[in-house]
């Protein structure tokens, strides 16, 4: 317990909430089509099981336990039963391939790995002990696939528990004095970020970096036991963390897992959590479904969709906000509930949702308030792995697009002359793993951290707002601002479009590369009567290329409105013949650009769009599921915009539909 009566370490809060909430559910995990469920108390006796194995394996304090695999409760149990064993929970991304995963374990020096299944066992026995190190034992929770596997240095989770409970007699005070010996200043976890500007670095967080993150935005929220989540992002990523682990052990609230990703809006639905995070892409993807499935319906559907959608827009944040509302319009929208927006929401999942977040990225205006226009209250905030993610929130009642709201309780924030924003905070980050050069860099001596993010706060609301990245911002060749994200973003919220990346830093004009979003153009094409027999085919096709042209010049309309940022507008560009991808070191595991890759990549594409040329011939190579590499090759079409004078566009115009 620590000085101040707050529990000092996460597994003290999991002890904490056996005694307080004991019966209630804690967990739930969907297997072959049926929830199993535990409680606070049945998940303590089985976090506890699971740290006597690992401790009946040789598991020392210190030594760092990779776990890859996807959203399961013993995965997060796993993560608690190491910390009582002073060990230290290195989670990792699943869909990482061979070479990603030997970086992050020959860096931390993992001696022990827990892997989900046979996938992420093979790819663990490819990439072999760390240099320099010893990999004492693989652990796996699923056994299917692993009877015929040398079982020397490895075994099944459910035997490494029975291990634990046959001796229990033997370990159990060891156990408890290495609990006893947790503090707030003991490590909590050490998570690696995404690498969008070279080698991912392991970020080392405190148990008190956690609970007090945990504690200040639960109360934030009014966060409380009786909540529900969708356990559903990668473990490897801060924010499942804070959620899964750190909200959720502070409040006591239920954690539910999907069966698995194909099964996720599925069990959404079934699930109906109360507190919701997803980043934009995901509610990009669940707007685009929903403008698919009404270009689909009967013209009476479409028109009755529109009509209430209008009004939604038009009164559905006051409502939601608490803001005054004429009689006829809140009678108007009631009417709406009961027939477009509650089905909508509950198609969603949505229904029961009390608090919802979303962040990584900047979310489309539209998109934004067409969620919001449903009643639904979606928020944003802004945060990083070295700070706990929480940063900045939007309380109740001062919800906007284009802020990421006000600093999190507990965190000072304040703007550098460059315009760079730097915070200090109690989940400010202890340090890069082994990387003391980058640690001073970040973080100077008095706490405050370089967030690498250009942006300023609102003197009149406290308000922030991000810009891009400030090592991204730069200038045209004519002294004018160039923001590639701020347009990016514009791009990506036409559902055709998928992904955007903007070049033009030092050039006269800019360019950009389009990756489409096959469903949304796919289904498009279907209703146009378009015939294709591939992404490449469909991408290049020039009625896909007069329709995204359209796209690019009401973004360029929107752009030349700001005269700060009308130089950025797009003056040609071009469709990828492939989806940029995290396989092939184009995007993070966390759908980041990472630019520096992609321009090497295809600098001769680049060059094309700078050169004046119609068309260019190109080969890609590409990182098959399995491993193998391969080679794309296309001849890619270039496009030139219409741009438009700078003070002469409109801000207005773009739609989500």
């Amino acid at each position: 317990m620590a000085a101040s009566g707050v529990p000092g370490s996460i597994p003290a809060l999991l002890a904490r909430n056996a005694e307080r909430y004991g019966a209630r559910p804690a967990y739930r995990e969907k297997e072959f089509g049926i929830w199993q469920q535990w409680t606070w108390a049945e998940a303590a006796a089985e976090v506890r099981a699971m740290a006597l194995g690992f401790l009946a394996l040789g598991l020392a304090p210190g030594d760092h336990i990779a776990i890859i695999g996807r959203n399961r409760p013993q995965h997060y149990w796993a993560m608690i039963a190491a910390q009582m064993c002073g060990a230290v929970p290195v989670p990792l991304y699943q869909d990482a391939v061979a070479e990603e995963m030997a970086y992050v374990l020959g860096h931390c020096g993992a001696r022990f790995v827990l892997c989900g299944d046979q996938e992420q066992v093979d790819k663990v026995i490819e990439v072999g002990a760390p240099a320099g190190g010893e990999l004492a034992h693989v652990i796996y929770t699923d056994k299917r696939g692993m009877r015929k596997y040398d079982h020397a240095r490895m075994n099944a989770l459910e035997d490494v528990m029975a291990e634990g409970r046959a001796a229990h007699h033997r370990l159990e005070g060891e156990l408890d004095r290495r609990i006893a010996a947790l503090g707030p200043d003991t490590t909590c976890v050490m998570l690696y970020t995404s690498g969008t500007t070279g080698r991912p670095k392991g970020v080392v967080l405190s148990m008190r970096n956690i609970i007090e993150t945990a504690r200040n935005t639960s109360e934030f929220d009014h966060l409380q036991a009786g909540d529900e989540i969708l356990a559903y992002l990668p473990i490897a990523w801060v924010g499942d963390f804070i959620f899964s682990v750190g909200q959720a052990m502070w409040t006591g609230f239920c954690i539910s897992c999907p069966e698995s990703p194909e099964t996720m809006m599925t069990d959404l639905r079934e699930i109906g959590p109360s507190y919701f995070f997803a980043p934009p892409r995901v509610f990009e993807g669940q707007l685009t479904q929903v403008m698919i499935r009404m270009e689909d319906a009967s013209a009476l559907k479409r028109r009755m969709f529109r009509h209430f959608m209008d009004l939604a827009r038009r009164v559905g944040p006051a409502i939601l906000d608490g803001a005054p509302v004429g009689t006829r319009d809140r009678l108007h929208y009631a009417l709406g509930n009961l027939l477009v927006y509650g089905p909508l929401k509950n198609t969603l999942g949505y229904s029961r949702i009390r608090v919802g977040y979303t962040a990584g990225e900047a979310i489309g205006p539209e998109i934004f308030d067409f969620y919001r226009a449903l009643g639904i209250n979606l928020k944003q905030l802004y945060g990083q792995t070295e700070a706990s993610v929480f940063i900045t929130q939007q309380p109740d009642g001062q919800v906007r697009s284009d802020t990421v709201g006000v600093a999190s309780p507990g965190v000072e924030l304040r703007i550098a002359e460059t315009g760079e924003v730097f915070y200090r905070s109690p989940g400010t980050f202890v340090e890069y793993y082994n990387n003391p050069d980058s640690t001073a860099s970040t973080k100077d001596p008095e706490g405050w951290v370089a967030t690498g993010d250009a942006g300023f706060i609102e003197p009149e609301t406290g308000h922030l707002r991000i810009i891009d990245r400030a090592k991204d911002v730069g200038k045209m060749a004519d002294g004018s601002l160039f923001a590639p994200k701020y347009v990016e973003n514009k791009l990506k919220f036409y559902p055709n479009i998928l992904e955007a990346v903007v070049f033009g830093g030092g050039r006269g004009f800019c360019t950009a590369f389009l990756n489409i979003d096959l469903t949304a153009v796919g289904n498009w094409a279907e209703r146009h009567g378009i015939a294709y027999a591939s992404y490449q085919e469909l991408a290049g096709h020039p009625r896909v290329y007069e329709m995204l042209r359209g796209h690019v010049e009401e973004v360029n309309a929107s752009v030349a409105a700001d005269p700060m940022l009308s130089g950025c507008q797009i003056h040609r560009f071009l469709v990828l013949h492939k989806e940029l991808d995290a396989d092939d070191g184009e995007l993070t595991r966390t759908r980041k650009v990472r630019r520096g890759v992609i321009a090497e990549k295809y600098a001769d594409l680049i060059a094309a769009l700078y050169d004046g040329s119609d068309s260019v011939a190109t080969a890609t190579e590409v990182t098959y599921e399995d491993g193998r590499k391969g080679v794309i090759r296309a001849t890619l079409r270039l496009e030139g915009a219409r741009t438009v004078p700078a003070g002469t566009g409109t801000a207005t115009g773009m739609a989500a539909e």
